[in-house]
C-alpha cells in the first residue's frame, strides 16, 4: 500500500482517488479549533455583505483536505515533510462544493545524508466539482526507500467467547 521513494518517476501524475464534500459543520469546526475569528467564515449574515454572498471554507481547512486525499498516493510511506511552498488559493471554497486533487511529481532525488530515505517534490491541484481550481501547492517529503521504516501494524482479533457469540460463532446448543 503506498509508493516508496523508488516508485516516484519524475512527470507522473497520481489522481486522488476520493472526493470530499465540504459541510457546513467542517468549516465551523476548524474556524472554532484554529480560533479564526474572521466572521467570513462562520457569520451567514456578515458573509451575506461580501462580494461572496455567503461564508467561505477556511483556507487552512482547504490545504489539510487536499494534503490528506494525497497522502493515498504520495506519503503513505513519509518519513518526514519538509516544507509547503507555492500555495495558492486562485477560488474560494463553499459549504457543498465537492473538492478532488491530483498531484504531480516535480523531482525526485537521493537524500545526501540519509541512505534510507529519498527527497520528492510534488505539485498538488485541488479543485471543486466544475474542475475549478481552488489551490495548488508543492510539497517536498522525505519518502522511505523500499525495504526501510516502519512496517504498518498488523494485529490479529482475539476471538473471546463473547466476540464469538456476537459474530455468531459460537455453534453450542443452547
Amino acid at each position: 500500500m503506498g509508493r516508496y521513494f523508488e516508485d516516484f518517476v519524475v512527470g507522473d501524475v497520481y489522481k486522488h482517488p476520493l472526493g470530499r464534500t465540504v459541510t457546513e459543520t467542517d468549516n465551523s469546526w476548524l474556524t472554532l479549533l484554529t480560533q479564526n475569528t474572521a466572521p467570513l467564515h462562520f457569520d451567514r449574515h456578515y458573509a451575506a455583505r461580501t462580494q461572496w454572498g455567503k461564508p467561505l471554507v477556511d483556507s487552512t481547512f482547504t490545504l489539510a483536505l487536499v494534503t490528506g486525499q494525497s497522502v493515498v498516493d504520495i506519503s503513505q510511506h513519509v518519513m518526514a515533510n519538509l516544507g509547503w511552498d507555492r500555495v495558492r488559493l486562485p477560488n474560494p471554497v463553499f459549504e457543498g462544493d465537492t473538492i478532488y486533487s491530483q498531484s504531480e511529481v516535480l523531482s525526485a532525488r537521493e537524500s545526501k545524508s540519509r541512505a534510507d530515505v529519498g527527497v520528492i517534490q510534488v505539485r498538488t491541484v485541488g479543485f471543486n466539482q466544475d474542475g475549478v481550481i481552488v489551490i495548488t501547492f508543492e510539497r517536498t517529503l522525505l519518502v522511505y526507500r523500499r525495504g526501510h521504516g516502519p512496517d504498518f501494524a498488523s494485529v490479529e482479533p482475539v476471538w473471546d467467547e463473547r466476540s464469538r457469540k456476537a459474530a455468531g460463532l459460537d455453534h453450542s446448543p443452547g
